[in-house]
């Protein structure tokens, strides 16, 4: 056995003591915690154990075990650092890091926006419940589902056949020669980022719909008396009531953008410059026989992950404080 081999058992004996000891050490921490009249320690431990075990089972262990994976070649040997340097190294990888970020960045903005704007121009119109269910409906679709549908749209057809594809029919009709819309870098990573944000407005609206009848009435009436104009009492009044509506549908729609994967695999397979972390680390771990590599993905995501979820806990601890 080599010297890494040592080590990296090592670190594994290490993970799985840690397991054991952060599984002990909940379980001994809600138990401080628990009523004691009525209840012995067998009987909380009876109620505690199936889901700690499912948790440490199905989350933790693995959680752990990827991340040993990711400092491993791909016979399962340790080498360091190694899987990094690739992946900040490689064009590809930084494609696809790029593609991830204006995935981030271009989807929660934008679903959150025409969302927003939907629920408020609709709000407490003849028909609300029509158009409420028209832009919800994407919602009921797989993304898989979705991907099929889009596809269509920007299906090409080569020569003088005639266009299937919505887009490109429309193209020929303003005199304009077909375009494999799909195939063509950098413009086909925006044409799979509408479809993300065509099933995501739904959501947003619906949440931020109900967010804004929340808002006391009497509040908007005296903005009203006050003489301020409508965006006026948007801007001081249903903005502030909806904020941590807007934290929680940004947060969703941000962390579903992070792992999108079904979208891009199924339209592109990640070819042609489209390709997004959690495609990537698919293709790494599962295609090209590279588990390591295919770990260190996960691992960027996970971390891409965790700053959004924490702010997301924290705005939500302020507003229990303040209530």
């Amino acid at each position: 056995m080599t010297t890494a081999d040592l080590i990296g058992k090592i670190i594994q004996l290490v993970g799985g003591l840690a397991i054991f000891a952060a599984v002990i050490g909940i379980l001994l921490l809600l138990l401080g915690r628990a009523p004691r009249r009525g209840k012995t320690v067998w009987q909380i431990l009876g109620f505690l154990a199936p889901a700690m075990i499912l948790l440490t089972v199905g989350l933790i262990y693995p959680a752990i075990r990827t991340t040993l994976l990711s400092f491993t070649n791909r016979n399962g040997e340790w080498n360091g650092v190694d899987n990094f340097i690739w992946m900040f190294t490689q064009p590809t990888i930084l494609q696809t890091l790029l593609n991830t970020v204006l995935w981030v960045i271009l989807v929660p903005t934008i679903s959150t926006a025409v969302g927003l704007a939907y629920a408020v121009f609709i709000d407490k119109s003849r028909g609300e419940k029509v158009y409420k269910a028209l832009v919800f409906m994407p919602m009921a679709i797989s993304f898989v589902g979705a991907s099929v549908i889009w596809k269509f749209v920007y299906d090409y057809r080569a020569g003088d056949r005639d266009q299937i594809g919505l887009l490109n029919q429309i193209v020929v009709w303003f005199g304009g020669d077909p375009v494999q819309w799909l195939q063509s870098s950098p413009i086909n990573t925006f044409l799979l980022i509408i479809v993300m944000i065509w099933i995501q407005t739904g959501f947003a609206m619906v949440v931020l719909s109900a967010a804004i009848k929340a808002i006391p009435a009497d509040q908007l009436e005296a903005a009203e008396l006050d003489g301020t104009n409508a965006w006026q009492r948007f801007r001081n009044v249903t903005l502030p009531g909806i904020r941590g509506s807007l934290v929680v549908v940004v947060t969703t729609i941000t962390i579903a953008t992070l792992k999108v994967f079904d979208i891009v695999r199924t339209m592109t397979a990640g070819n042609f410059g489209s390709s997004v972390v959690a495609n990537e680390m698919y293709t790494q771990a599962f295609r090209a026989n590279e588990p390591g590599r295919g770990s260190a993905l996960a691992l960027v995501l996970f971390i891409m992950v965790l700053p959004i979820v924490v702010y997301n806990v924290r705005v939500l601890r302020q507003q229990r404080e303040i209530r």
